[in-house]
């Protein structure tokens, strides 16, 4: 089910004092409580290494706390990877897992010394080319029919990530003959996943490829990424993925498949963004305006442009009146933006208690894909972000942005030369 936001009414009334809304409020104590739960499940696997999602929460407060509860840092473009070593990630600590890469990435990629993995067959020889291998090398499986998708990604077959199970051995044979000597193995078939068995069959599938190269091939793969996805209830009635089940079953995987000794067991890495921080994130704004036609709307300070998953896909998340938690609803209410678009809403036709002018709505499960997805249509700045210590002070980790912020790439003095 999801979180309950963690500060009162009255606090909240304090907090906006100093910190008007809209905002994002993060909670510190419940992410590194869920990241100690995490590595718990999964101690049995010498060697076992999440690597956070930088694109999920891509701020270095956050990403500085992860790193020190001994996360590293999953980088997908060359920002991210600027991130993760501004937060002091160093070598392996890093997976750069990208697309479509231009040289520039790969370059800084190798010169961080991150694990790279590749997306494409071809990208070998343009790495080869274009900077050098490393001696580590891993490679992105869309595992096509041998998996199934979700919404969110698509099937395998028609996603734009990964290498086919032929390429994928043609691969391995390709840089074990041009001198790498050290391989991973990855895939990311799914995102936002609630059915614990499929990260079982995905692992069952990673273990059998392991064993396959081996045999074929004459590799040792040293580790195996089940990717991310592992998914979180956004809706109140949904049941969380059950880490120590979850960590109990891939446990018996590793066992069933690797008993006859021949391969040392890889170690085992995950890339979850969301699951660490994304239960642990609020939007928080503020009821301006009540309008009645058709429908019946409650207009908010915040908008699409602060968190994009509603009206991009229809994504629910789950909100609450600070106050008027437990009060039954008075009816059924669209809660919208003010951006001129139609689909600017966080809710439609959601039952809710009476909401009043200035009353706080809290938007929940917003801690990652939320800021980070961000942009400026109408030119909405986007809000600041709030940390929650584990002391209990909040303290602010990302200011609103300005309206100097949105011009600060215009040449203005030639704007007004300009004829």
């Amino acid at each position: 089910m999801t979180s309950a936001f963690p500060l009162s009414k009255d606090q909240l009334t304090q907090l906006v004092q100093h910190h008007p809304t809209p905002f994002h409020l993060y909670d510190e104590k419940a992410m590194l409580e869920n990241v100690a739960r995490l590595h718990a499940a999964f101690a049995w696997n010498r060697g076992f290494k999440e690597y956070f999602a930088v694109k999920a929460t891509p701020n270095p407060f956050i990403l500085k706390l992860l790193l020190a509860a001994g996360l590293g840092m999953d980088c997908s473009a060359l920002a991210e990877l600027e991130l993760a070593d501004l937060c002091g990630a160093r070598g392996e600590e890093i997976m750069f897992t990208s697309n479509n890469t231009p040289a520039v990435e790969y370059q800084r990629a190798h010169d961080l010394g991150a694990i790279i993995n590749l997306d494409d067959i071809s990208h070998l020889s343009y790495l080869q080319r274009e900077v050098r291998l490393p001696e580590l090398l891993s490679f992105r499986l869309n595992p096509g029919d041998l998996l199934g998708g979700s919404e969110i990604i698509g099937k395998p077959k028609e996603a734009k990530f990964g290498l086919t199970v032929a390429q994928l051995f043609e691969a391995y044979r390709t840089a074990k003959a041009q001198g790498v000597t050290r391989f991973g193995l990855h895939t990311m078939p799914i995102s936002n996943e609630l059915d614990k068995t499929y990260f079982v069959r995905t692992v069952d599938l990673l273990l059998d490829l392991v064993l396959q190269v081996h045999q074929e091939i004459g590799i040792e793969i040293q580790f195996i990424n089940m990717g991310g996805g592992i998914g979180i209830p956004y809706r109140p009635e949904q049941v969380a993925v059950d880490l120590e089940w979850l960590g109990s079953a891939l446990h018996d995987c590793f066992a069933r498949k690797l008993s006859s000794g021949k391969v040392k067991p890889p170690k085992l890495f995950m890339e979850c963004g969301r699951f660490i921080t994304g239960p642990y994130g609020y939007l928080v704004t503020r009821a301006i305006h009540r309008k009645e036609t058709y429908r019946n709307y409650i207009g908010v300070d915040a908008s699409m442009a602060d968190l994009m998953r509603p009206g991009m896909y229809g994504a629910y998340h789950h909100i609450s009146v600070a106050g008027k938690e437990g009060d039954a609803p008075v009816g059924e209410f669209d809660v919208v933006g003010s951006l001129c678009e139609n689909n600017d809403k966080f809710a439609i036709q959601r039952p809710l208690p009476k909401v009043d002018r200035n009353d706080f709505l809290i938007i929940h499960d917003a801690g990652a894909h939320g800021h980070a997805m961000g942009f400026n249509y109408n030119g909405k700045t986007r809000a600041a972000e709030l940390l929650l210590r584990t002391n209990g002070e909040v303290v602010q980790i990302r200011r609103k942005e300005t309206l100097q912020d949105l011009f600060a790439t215009l040449d203005l003095a030639h704007v007004a030369r300009f004829s």
